[in-house]
């Protein structure tokens, strides 16, 4: 291999981890914005919010529900490699695990706006519940089962009640200023905590 294909090479890896960075602002922006505003919102909004132009969305992502597709999948992915990193980064294992739900909250509530779109008769949508589960149940067991593991919560629990737990208490919430989703979460995922 001659200098100038390896040259070519990094400039291709280097586009690459160009265009991987620029979508993944895209999607962040596109998911705030359809928590604060709804999924109807203006592609302009998300592209001011993400600081390009709406062509640019469109040829990333033709219809509306490509992009809602992707965001959904985009954060469960976040949400998915955010559980390894705790349990490298945190104290304990109920830290990361506390600090996981805490993550899995803020995608709750911001899937709430999404949850009309996605209990819609449009097919695309039909199998991101199954991804998310997929993706995120095995994720949940593993904080669970190391938490457990430690002595520091009761072993005998599943990661899937558990995480439709928190999706009913988040559920609740809505618009109504004295119900405090975060606050009751954290009761629950206290209650699980070992007797010392």
């Amino acid at each position: 291999m001659n200098e100038s294909d390896r040259d070519t090479g990094r400039a291709a890896r280097s586009k690459r981890a160009d265009a991987r960075r620029n979508e993944e602002a895209l999607l962040e922006a596109a998911a705030a914005v359809f928590a604060t505003s709804g999924v109807e919102a203006p592609i302009r909004d998300i592209a001011a919010k993400a600081g390009i132009g709406t062509a640019t969305i469109y040829r990333h992502f033709p219809t509306r529900a490509d992009l809602i597709v992707a965001v959904y999948r985009h954060q469960v992915e976040v949400l998915a490699e955010a559980g390894p990193a705790l349990l490298e980064s945190s104290a304990t294992p109920y830290a990361a695990l506390g600090r996981w739900i805490d993550l899995f909250v803020d995608f709750v509530v911001t899937k709430q706006g999404l949850a009309t779109v996605l209990q819609s008769d449009d097919p695309c949508f039909d199998p991101l519940h199954t991804y998310f589960l997929d993706r995120l149940v095995p994720v949940c067991t593993r904080l669970l089962d190391a938490a457990a593991d430690s002595g520091e919560i009761r072993s005998d629990l599943d990661a899937y009640e558990l995480m439709r737990g928190v999706g009913g208490i988040c559920a609740g919430s809505g618009s109504n200023l004295r119900y405090d989703a975060r606050r009751l979460v954290g009761l629950l995922i206290a209650g699980l905590r070992q007797p010392q």
